[in-house]
């Protein structure tokens, strides 16, 4: 079997597709993976021994700047997804079998795989952003949700909307180019009415969540087992275990000064701080020996040896805090990240700072919730419950939905 993968977005959104190749790989499949061209997702599907094909603008390009995109750099970058898509997909999808989609709403990719004959599916990393009464659209997560079934539907409604406005008009005249019909409602076409949802079950629940049939999976989690440096080694064993401070792929959405917040806060506890540098450029505030700054590393076996995790609330480091059993203080910014705040409060596994421009005084005061040893006892409880078998879960899935048999599984 051949599977073409695909994606634009942040190292959240390229990560589990690099885990799924893993067990695609595994059970004897060919992959292929159309993604952004930043290094370190080429560098990350290496790891796997999958080839990257570029796909659309670098994304770190698009969040690095001083500011967050405008409106105009969204509509703009859309138009750019859709084109590329319809010609990368076109070219990449050669003599495969299936297309898996995800990320930033990938509009164009269904539309290749209807062309071309291939099986399509809509995978997500969390129920955020699906139909739901639930949610309000384009709000926070925990904004109330309306209770009355009109005012339910026509925010909904709303939502389609704004998503043609966006991406309508490039997809049906990519759609035109290639002999489609157009589609009248671009969202519900690209999740359809199964989307898969990568995400473990205990973390984000989705019986009765979203008015569409989701199939869970499970988290897509790629085994890491490379060494730490050895001067983080040297660092940790140093002294107590740290505190982790990291934004991920957050650039220009970082809380400002949150280096300087975090070390002090972190101080003000007597523990030393480990800085992840990110996109955001993390760095020293002065030269003491108590704070310590990485770039790429094994967070998998880094979390495993920190006091705690605070971290923006992106779904892919949120669970993998959570499997290593860290207390974690989120500090969500954007899109989904609210939500997985809230799991991480409702599960009693570390705190939600929900002010997203922390001061010395309240990530203190997280802090000092999250090194709660009932806290520690918590997150090591539930990291016992967290599924790691979703990409091998996907994988079969797969398999079965193009109707090949699964390797090495009677049938």
């Amino acid at each position: 079997m051949r599977v073409l993968m695909t994606t634009w977005g942040s190292r959240g959104d390229v990560e589990p597709l690099a885990g799924l190749a893993a067990a695609l790989r595994g059970l004897g499949a060919e992959v292929r993976v159309c993604a952004p061209p930043d290094e370190e997702f080429v560098a990350l599907l290496e790891r796997v021994g999958v080839q990257l094909v570029p796909l659309g603008p670098s994304v770190r390009s698009v969040v690095s700047g001083p500011k967050p995109p405008t409106a105009e750099d969204a509509f703009r970058l859309a138009r750019e997804l859709v084109d590329a898509r319809f010609e990368a997909l076109t070219a990449a999808a050669e003599d495969c079998d299936a297309l898996l989609a995800t990320g930033l709403m990938p509009a164009g990719a269904r539309d290749v795989a209807e062309k071309l004959g291939l099986h399509y599916v809509l995978a997500c990393f969390h129920i955020f952003g699906l139909p739901s009464r639930h949610f309000r659209p384009g709000r926070r997560p925990g904004t109330p949700s309306p209770e009355d079934e009109t005012d339910y539907r026509k925010l909904w409604e709303q939502d389609a909307q704004r998503v043609n406005a966006l991406y309508g008009d490039a997809l049906n005249s990519g759609r035109a180019a290639i002999g489609l019909p157009p589609v009248e409602n671009v969202r519900d076409h690209v999740f359809t009415d199964r989307p898969w949802l990568a995400a473990d079950p205990l973390l984000c629940p989705s019986e009765g969540m979203t008015e569409l049939d989701v199939v869970p999976t499970g988290a897509w989690i790629l085994p890491d087992d490379r060494p730490l440096p050895p001067d983080l080694e040297a660092f940790l064993d140093a002294g107590e275990p740290p505190v982790y401070v990291g934004f991920g792929s957050m650039a220009a959405y970082a809380p400002e000064g949150i280096a300087r917040v975090a070390v002090e806060a972190g101080r003000a506890h007597g523990r030393r701080v480990l800085l992840a540098r990110g996109w955001a450029g993390l760095a020293p505030v002065d030269d003491r020996d108590d704070c310590h700054v990485v770039g790429e590393v094994n967070q998998q076996a880094l979390f495993r040896r920190v006091a705690a995790v605070v971290h923006h609330g992106g779904a892919g480091t949120t669970t993998t805090a959570t499997v290593a059993g860290a207390p974690q203080v989120v500090v969500p910014r954007i899109a989904d990240q609210p939500y997985w705040a809230g799991r991480v409060a409702e599960l009693g596994i570390g705190v939600a700072h929900l002010d997203p421009t922390p001061t010395v005084a309240s990530l203190s005061a997280a802090l000092g919730a999250a090194l709660a040893p009932g806290t520690r006892v918590r997150a090591e409880a539930v990291a016992g419950e967290v599924r790691t078998d979703g990409a091998t879960v996907a994988a079969k899935l797969l398999f079965e939905a193009v109707g090949q048999a699964v390797p090495g599984v009677a049938g």
